[in-house]
């Protein structure tokens, strides 16, 4: 991983390389985190809880004025975008791309009222992309972040919102994007530390969690399945469309507003009009969202016994009921990565530590807290039977997006 130093140094070379001589130009260098997420699968979207994270993996960003109509991006290993300043539709050619979130983060930024300036950047990251830590929400940040220092007189000032940064993140991922989600990704990113997200309010509302992980005794694993999550984009986009499909059958817009007794009076209707699919998913919800709070309470009282008994609980609904572990795209179920993570997590830490499927799930990585006196040989078993290096290990708590002027 880079230092802060490291990436500014690396980003110079680049920028000169890119763009020319930055002598006598404004400067802005930002950075935004991935996160984790410690509770709460599949519950944001739907007005629930969750428990996330800011990890030590981040991504960096050097930009300066341009002095045109265009906003140019140089992104380490995913290529560039040009985005025109006149035209900030969403493209459906640019679907899931990076160009898609510069377009959507600047379309956000002139939806709230902000003049844009052109400017060219270029971006380096030590985020993982592909295994559920968030690598599109920090670049989310990143550019807003950058549109504000090199646009906005004012954007900088801590006492503006970001709750609002985040939520343009949000929209500009579901509508230039193509993927709906709720905004847990991108306030873990923008906020940092270790955050409670109550999404049930007209507003998200973020609280620091009291939490030392090294006082636990557990080591943090992300363990890659190798399957990139973002090819079963239209798998991840069923889960909320099923949640939603049940709230609208009872007069509301998301599951947080229905009633939990009053879906089961009606569970029969659910099941004879929207399938079991959409049913299971709708009790996975309920009861995580529930189970978030007790987490936190756990958290913050220091049983981490009880902690981790409640994620291997949240990983049982994932598995069994959000039905959110192996992509079904050929309905052979001859490739199941995950699940075989999964299993091995099962055969090497048995009722120790706790594991669970991490974020959107088909694919991407499994969250494991693994025993410190283990985790060396959990590191290098899962890696050998996987038979490649797996596990990338985590700490948390990470400072959160940040961005400063220079010069």
């Amino acid at each position: 991983m880079r230092t802060e130093e490291e990436a500014f140094e690396c980003l110079k070379g680049r920028f000169a390389d890119r763009f020319g001589n930055m002598a006598g130009r404004a400067l802005a260098f930002a950075s935004a985190p991935g996160r984790v997420e410690l509770a709460g699968n599949h519950t944001d979207h739907q007005g629930g809880r969750t428990i996330s994270t800011a990890i030590d993996r981040q991504m960096f960003a050097l930009a300066a004025p341009n002095g045109e109509g265009v906003i140019r991006v140089s992104m380490e290993g995913f290529g560039e975008a040009a985005i025109d300043m006149g035209d900030l539709e969403p493209r459906a050619e640019e679907r899931g791309s990076s160009a898609a979130l510069v377009r959507g983060m600047a379309a956000a930024y002139v939806r709230a009222g902000g003049e844009l300036r052109g400017f060219d950047a270029v971006t380096c990251s030590d985020i993982p992309a592909g295994c559920g830590v968030s690598s599109s929400a920090a670049f989310e940040m990143l550019t807003g972040l950058l549109i504000r220092a090199l646009c906005d007189p004012e954007g900088l000032d801590p006492r503006r919102s970001l709750v609002r940064l985040a939520l343009d993140g949000s929209w500009a991922e579901d509508v230039h994007f193509g993927k709906p989600t709720g905004a847990q990704d991108q306030l873990a990113s923008a906020f940092g530390g270790i955050v409670a997200l109550d999404f049930a309010g007209a507003e998200p509302r973020v609280s620091p969690v009291s939490f030392d992980v090294r006082a636990s005794g557990h080591a943090l694993f992300l363990v890659d399945s190798r399957c990139d999550h973002s090819r079963h984009t239209d798998e991840f986009v069923a889960v909320p469309a099923d949640m939603f499909a049940v709230a609208r059958r009872f007069g509301r817009e998301r599951l947080e507003d229905v009633l939990f007794e009053e879906f089961l009076e009606d569970l029969a209707g659910v099941r004879a009009e929207l399938g079991d699919r959409a049913a299971l998913r709708a009790l996975h919800y309920f009861e995580e969202t529930r189970r978030v709070a007790a987490q936190r309470r756990a958290l913050e009282e220091g049983d981490f016994p009880a902690f981790l008994a409640l994620v291997r609980q949240s990983g049982m609904s994932s598995a069994q009921f959000l039905q959110n572990v192996s992509p079904r795209a050929d309905a052979s179920g001859a490739e199941q990565p995950a699940m075989v993570v999964l299993a091995l997590c099962a055969h090497l830490l048995g009722e120790r530590g706790a594991y669970r499927i991490h974020g959107g799930g088909f694919g991407g990585s499994v969250l494991a807290f693994v025993p410190d006196a283990k985790a060396e040989a959990f590191r290098a078993q899962m890696d050998a039977l996987l038979g490649f290096e797996a596990c990338l290990p985590v700490a948390i708590g990470a400072p959160g997006a940040c961005a400063r002027r220079i010069g």
